[in-house]
């Protein structure tokens, strides 16, 4: 089912060409190529008309292919849907065909939504004849039952109820009055409502329409009391006015929006000019395809087309299109549209395309959207509904009612395939649907019965649609008619693509050299405006590239356009800075000791140590080390409680050329082993009381509480340390398997500080809190924070190290300016003011809009996000209580973001991928595992 202005399906073209008596035939072997194959046809004199041998030129491919299919004969008619007879006739009373019983189903649940309805809008500019009009209107519903259509439950059983001529309008309170035959008394009286705009000024009549046209768009249908034909007309001035056509789905399709377009030229012309109509006489109506349908679509027929599509659907995935909001539990049918147009040189070459490759342009169309769709979700199988016109008989061409198919096309893009491979694949699949085509979509939900999702349609989300069916110019005397652009504010699907060729569908009721246009409706409960702007983007660059290089694998088509090509990749990822690359952590620590030497730098339960007491504490440690053998990337073991001996013990450490491994004493002794045999320490800084907790070892252990030997010079140690070497080793937790031992240089660790400096507001009296473990890297990012700065780092005691309210009273009491606490501590943490409290760091797991809403109220609040592999951290966002959604934010300074599909391109914005991190802060890999390495190399060609 969809409202959408259908394309006319290449069986449907050749059962037209039949009803003309227009013989098409190919000349040559099937078996020959194409090239040796030449397309003829017959035609009685004065058939062909210009559009008709136009429209043979352009689909002369698609003929010739289908001609040759074996199974042409299958899905041609076989028989005349023939009129109900006169005994019939009178009762007035009919089933429904399986696409009306669906809509009335539908009608049931949500009976005043307007989702099913088509609306029209049309600016006239000219002497409008008021009368003619309202006749016209008169003639064409005389003329279709559809438009005299009432709906209704009979026994237990939906029908569908035509009104004589003379009653249209009538309440169908008594049902026995309407099985008694009826005599029309007069012809039926349309009404024509006028809604007089005259006194709106000029400059608010465009906005005036939209708003009346939308309201009129959006206003439901009665289906048991209303008329489902609507007319309006908005009159701003004797010579310009807006006829608005609304018709309700269970009785038209777009297909019957030009019918009716085309009737009411005709008529409205003859009336002008004081004559009959001379349209031709309809062979049926609409109640004679429903009955003909149901009597056919049974037994044998049924079951052949019914399997096919069992087997063809079988196991059908649900299309994870990423989306700004999830589903709403059940389907709202709001939406919008967003306009389309592609270039006429876009449109030839893609027409181009198609002729060489044997395909339809609506093929093209399909496989470039999969693809797209392919590139968006990664998603190989995927699955997209098409309308078709299903007026493959000549019976039913000039019908008003609800002809219109839905047709799944699934398509099988695995192995990345080229382009002109998966188009090969888009061809045979759509050919098959084809030859299958008469099973309606209702019926096919009903026999394949897949699970009911009321968020989701069943089978498929998305629908692309093609018009390609000439049609006639409209032309009224006296009149200029141009579209108007109507928002009807719903849709039924998540996504709807909606294309006309130059010169056919609606548009070409007013001809234009333009190329391919349309437009996207889509669901607003899912998407944003500017994802959908976004995604049209995406379409035509995809387009551009695949007319250019038809034969490139789907990876390697273009997707980005060029502004966001240059965004994503250079713009956003501009964060270098002149850093100075010779220093290591302890130079920027040495540089803090020289500038303020008795400022406080710690304050812990061991007491306060100003800048030049903790330089001492930490140069005699590097000492005793320097004398142990440590070495530039010697590997020191670090178990100790969170203390000043853990700040004590990193300095020393580093002054000494080593890099430290923290051993957290509360680990379990077999990690803690593991970790010592990995990286096979020759030396561990403890505490006398973790002694004896420590696994055996053949290393030496320095306990920190006591006195280092006092025969050691004090004056400042030398080494050849560089920002390369390593400034510690740190684990994985090993939730995907073994834990690795990640290093990380000087150099990432500096620029840590540079990029804090930057953020997060630090100056001299900052009081920055310590409370991460030593076994996460978060402890070193803390006293960077401090140290770097200049300003005082505050370790507190085990009573307040938990989260609770001796913390709380911790950061009261010392006036904290800058902590950094996790998303599931802050959850817990007691409420309190905290004044002093001006910048909260976050991280290491997601962060809930509830903690951001409670914890950013008052203060500065950051998200700091990084894998271990990037030296703590690598991007940084500011949030603020109502941010929805939460970021990671951007890059911090040297540090590069991309988010990469699995082929190493880059994808657009909004759509997910995998996180590639590159910069100043990347590790040098993993410790004795080189087949590991952290980094993944992006080689320039992927940029360039």
């Amino acid at each position: 089912m969809t409202n959408s202005r259908t394309s006319r399906t290449i069986a449907e073209f050749v059962s037209y060409l039949k009803s003309l008596d227009v013989e098409v035939f190919v000349k040559g072997n099937y078996d020959e190529s194409l090239d040796n194959l030449r397309l003829r046809c017959t035609a009685p004199e004065g058939v062909l008309t210009s559009e008709l041998r136009q429209e043979l030129t352009d689909r002369k491919i698609e003929l010739i292919l289908y001609l040759r299919s074996s199974q042409m004969r299958s899905i041609q008619p076989t028989s005349t849907i023939q009129p109900i007879t006169q005994e019939n006739t009178q009762k007035k009373i009919f089933p429904l065909s399986f696409a009306q019983q669906r809509l009335w189903f539908l009608y049931q649940l949500a009976p005043n939504n307007p989702f099913y309805n088509i609306p029209t809008a049309i600016r006239l500019t000219g002497n409008l004849n008021q009368t003619a009009l309202e006749r016209s209107f008169q003639e064409i519903v005389h003329r279709h039952a559809a438009l005299r259509t009432r709906f209704t439950t009979l026994e237990g059983e939906p029908v569908q109820i035509i009104e004589s001529i003379g009653n249209v309008g009538a309440s169908l309170a008594n049902i026995s009055a309407i099985r008694a035959e009826e005599t029309a008394s007069k012809p039926t009286r349309t009404e024509l409502t006028i809604v007089d705009l005259r006194t709106v000024a000029v400059n608010d009549r465009e906005r005036v329409s939209q708003q009346l046209a939308t309201i009129e768009a959006q206003r439901p249908f009665n289906l048991t009391t209303d008329s489902l034909l609507r007319v309006t007309l908005l009159q701003f001035a004797p010579t310009e006015s807006v006829l608005l056509l609304t018709m309700h789905h269970i009785v038209a399709d777009g297909w019957s929006l030009g019918v009716l377009i085309r009737e009411l030229a005709e008529c409205y012309t003859a009336f002008v000019e004081r004559r009959s109509p001379t349209l031709p006489p309809l062979p049926i109506q609409y109640t004679d395809f429903a009955l003909w349908q149901r009597n056919r679509l049974q037994g044998e027929i049924l079951e052949k087309q019914i399997a096919y599509w069992r087997k063809q659907l079988q196991d059908l995935p649900v299309l994870e299109l990423p989306s700004d909001r999830p589903h709403p539990a059940v389907q709202t049918y709001r939406g919008a549209t967003y306009p389309l147009q592609l270039s006429p040189k876009l449109t030839q070459a893609l027409e181009n395309l198609s002729q060489a490759s044997g395909v339809s342009l609506f093929m093209t169309l399909l496989a470039a959207f999969q693809t797209l769709l392919y590139r968006y979700t990664g998603q190989e199988d995927i699955a997209i509904g098409s309308p078709i016109a299903n007026r493959h008989r000549s019976e039913v061409e000039g019908l008003i009612g609800f002809f219109v198919n839905s047709l799944v096309m699934r398509s099988d893009l695995s192995g990345n395939p080229r382009f002109s491979e998966l188009l090969e694949r888009v061809r045979n699949v759509t050919l098959k649907a084809y030859e299958h085509q008469d099973v309606p979509f209702e019926k096919l939900v009903e026999e394949l019965d897949p699970d009911r999702d009321l968020s989701r349609n069943p089978l498929f989300q998305i629908a692309l649609a093609l018009q390609n069916a000439p049609m006639q110019p409209l032309e009224l005397p006296g009149l200029t008619l141009k579209p108007t652009p109507l928002e009807s504010g719903t849709t039924r699907f998540d996504l709807e693509v909606h294309l006309w060729e130059p010169a056919h569908g609606l548009r070409s009721l007013w001809p234009s050299q333009e190329g391919l246009s349309g437009f996207i409706s889509y669901s607003t409960d899912l998407f944003d405006r500017d994802r959908i702007g976004r995604l049209i983007g995406h379409f035509q660059t995809l387009l551009e590239g695949i007319v250019a290089n038809p034969n490139d694998r789907l990876s390697d088509l273009p997707l980005l356009t060029p502004t966001e090509r240059q965004q994503i990749l250079w713009e956003w990822n501009q964060t270098d800075t002149q850093s100075t690359t010779d220093r290591c952590f302890h130079h920027i620590f040495a540089a803090q000791v020289q500038s303020a030497p008795e400022a406080i730098a710690l304050v812990s339960e061991q007491g306060s140590f100003t800048y030049k007491e903790l330089n001492q504490r930490a140069e005699r440690l590097a000492h005793t080390l320097h004398q142990m053998g440590v070495q530039p990337n010697s590997l020191v073991g670090l178990c100790v409680d969170r203390s000043a001996d853990m700040v004590i013990g990193i300095l020393g450490i580093l002054k000494a050329g080593g890099a430290y491994v923290p051993l957290d004493p509360s680990y379990p002794s077999d990690r803690l082993h593991f970790m010592v045999r990995d990286t096979q320490v020759s030396i561990v800084l403890t505490q006398s009381w973790l002694v004896e907790s420590l696994p055996t070892s053949q290393g030496k252990k320095v306990c920190l509480d006591q006195p280092l030997p006092l025969n050691l010079e004090l004056e400042t140690s030398q080494n050849s340390v560089t920002p390369d070497n390593l400034a510690y080793v740190i684990y994985t937790s090993g939730s995907t398997g073994t834990p690795k031992g990640v290093l990380l240089t000087h150099r990432g660790l500096c620029n840590v500080v540079e990029a804090q400096q930057n953020v997060f507001y630090l100056s001299r009296n900052s009081r920055i809190l310590q409370s991460s473990s030593l076994s996460f890297d978060a402890s070193i990012f803390e006293i960077a924070l401090a140290l770097g700065s200049g300003s005082t780092l505050y370790i507190p005691p085990k009573s307040a190290q938990l989260p609770g309210t001796a913390l709380i009273q911790f950061l009261a009491d010392h006036a904290i300016t800058h902590a950094l606490l996790t998303p599931a501590v802050l959850a817990v943490l007691p409420s309190a003011k905290l004044p002093d409290l001006q910048v909260l760091i976050t991280g290491g797991e997601t962060c809930s809009s509830q903690v951001v809403d409670r914890w950013a109220a008052d203060r500065r609040f950051f998200n700091a996000y990084g894998p271990t592999e990037t030296t703590i951290w690598a991007t940084v966002a500011e949030l603020s209580p109502g941010n929805n959604p939460l970021t990671i934010g951007r890059p911090i300074l040297n540090t590069q973001i991309y988010i990469l599909d699995s082929n190493l391109n880059p994808v657009p914005a909004g759509i997910p991928g995998e996180l590639y991190i590159g910069g100043a802060g990347l590790a040098q890999g993993y410790l004795d595992r080189p087949e590991l390495t952290a980094e993944r190399f992006l080689t320039n060609p992927l940029w360039d």
